[in-house]
């Protein structure tokens, strides 16, 4: 019996120096990654590692990792007017769909660290979940009852939060709208209106010889001449603005040979916050390193591997060469079938019309054009044009991109075809989709329906 304790003892010893020693390898040896307890969602794997981005307060429970998730998502559910919203699981009247699945929190579908039962979009509820609310659709609306309980969310059809391209209003609005829309643009950015906007009134433009970098410090010829084609200069924006004093000795805001992005948020905040909210800026916010294209999941050039993301790797230093960031930058990456089939694509050669001032400006479509597609918002009482930094804000579900993008140059049947097309997203939409949806027709029909109906009524 003594023996047995002993050994019994002995065991623990060993298994606690053990476990002190992985957990001292780990903390010492800044290897966080031991502490990852299973691998996560494509929308969150690069902040893994920072675990206070979803775990802020370790002992908040399920209250504050709701908190994290609106912290992040927040803005993104409001815009779309999120069609499940808390409210919906909160009124008397479902309580019996909450107790078949109580969606209150984000962590009802959406469950990091569960590699075996995620999903896209990072859902870990089986795919015939809405039927656990919606099981009577198929008597409700004849039309969907032949439809599988597994295809509420195909492409053209329902999406759980941002249905704002599909409710059925929107669809009958655009019965019958052309493929592709003659003489479409996008709307004109005007760099007057910005910097009114920031309460910078117009500049004259810039020169080299108006140059104001400290003595001893003025740049090489090359990228003075750069500078001076850019907005930047046109818009009075000089030496120091960005990379600091005036003067050598300045110490309050000394210069600096690589502005970081520091400077950049100071013009263009609400780009960066787009920046940081999107895969490609989303370490930085979490003061990780930056994203380098040997961490992407998707498939990446191997010679861009170790670039580090930043603003100045889409917009080159003192170029800032904004077409140079619409298509060259993209590609320089990207290695998907999508991205390299661009360049053979109806889009690729109204983009190259455009640039070479064949045609008008904002007839040309980027890979900017759509993964970062131009936004109206008023500032200053002004009427502003920004480019949304944010590249997966209209990305999953790809049906987001309709309304902001698609719909400036194509009919909604059209864009809503084409964006369920797997098969022509993967050549760019170099063809024509494959199959129709039978989203438009079968609001047409319920619209009829409703139409018949009410005539009848005395």
């Amino acid at each position: 019996m003594q023996k047995k304790r002993w050994a019994s003892w002995i065991s623990w010893g060993i298994l606690t120096v053990l476990s002190g020693g992985y957990l001292t390898y780990a903390l010492w040896g800044q290897n966080e990654r031991l502490f990852v307890t299973g691998q996560t969602s494509d929308g969150h794997y690069q902040i893994e590692l920072a675990c206070d981005a979803c775990h802020a307060k370790p002992f908040g429970g399920a209250a504050a990792l709701q908190e994290t998730c609106l912290n992040c998502h927040g803005e993104e559910l409001k815009s779309a007017g999120d069609s499940h919203p808390k409210r919906l699981f909160t009124d008397p009247r479902n309580a019996d769909r909450v107790a078949a699945i109580d969606a209150k929190r984000c962590v009802t579908c959406h469950q990091e660290h569960r590699p075996r039962m995620t999903r896209v979009m990072g859902v870990t509820v089986a795919d015939d979940h809405c039927m656990l609310c919606h099981a009577e659709v198929g008597k409700e609306r004849p039309s969907h009852r032949d439809l599988t309980a597994a295809s509420c969310a195909t492409g053209g059809c329902h999406n759980y939060h941002d249905n704002s391209a599909l409710y059925e209003d929107f669809l009958i609005e655009r019965l019958g709208h052309a493929a592709t829309f003659p003489r479409a643009t996008l709307p004109p950015r005007d760099l007057d209106a910005v910097l009114l906007a920031m309460g910078k009134p117009p500049h004259p433009p810039l020169g080299r010889a108006q140059q104001d970098a400290p003595l001893g410090l003025s740049a090489h010829p090359r990228l003075l001449t750069a500078w001076s084609v850019t907005a930047h200069a046109r818009g009075g924006i000089n030496c120091t603005d960005c990379h600091g004093s005036k003067t050598a000795s300045d110490q309050a805001r000394p210069w600096q040979d690589k502005p970081g992005a520091k400077a950049c948020r100071e013009c263009h905040e609400s780009e960066s916050d787009g920046f940081e909210r999107g895969k490609h800026g989303m370490r930085l916010k979490h003061h990780l390193q930056p994203m380098t294209p040997e961490l992407a999941r998707q498939p990446m050039k191997p010679a861009a591997s170790h670039k580090e993301l930043t603003c100045n790797s889409c917009h080159r230093p003192h170029r800032y060469d904004t077409k140079w960031a619409a298509v060259e930058a993209c590609t320089g990456c990207h290695n998907d079938r999508h991205t390299r089939a661009y360049r053979r694509s109806p889009h690729a050669r109204l983009w190259q019309r455009e640039i070479t001032r064949e045609d008008r400006p904002g007839s040309g479509v980027s890979c900017a054009t759509c993964h970062l597609p131009r936004e109206i918002s008023r500032r200053g009482g002004q009427s502003l044009v920004r480019i949304q930094h944010n590249q997966n804000q209209n990305l999953r579900p790809n049906e987001k991109m309709a309304r902001g993008v698609c719909l400036t140059c194509h009919g909604l049947g059209f864009t809503l075809d084409a964006l369920a097309d797997r098969t022509l997203i993967d050549k760019n939409f170099n063809g024509q989709p494959r199959h129709q949806l039978r989203s438009l027709e079968m609001a047409e029909e319920r619209n009829i329906a409703s139409l018949k109906s009410r005539e009848k009524r005395p």
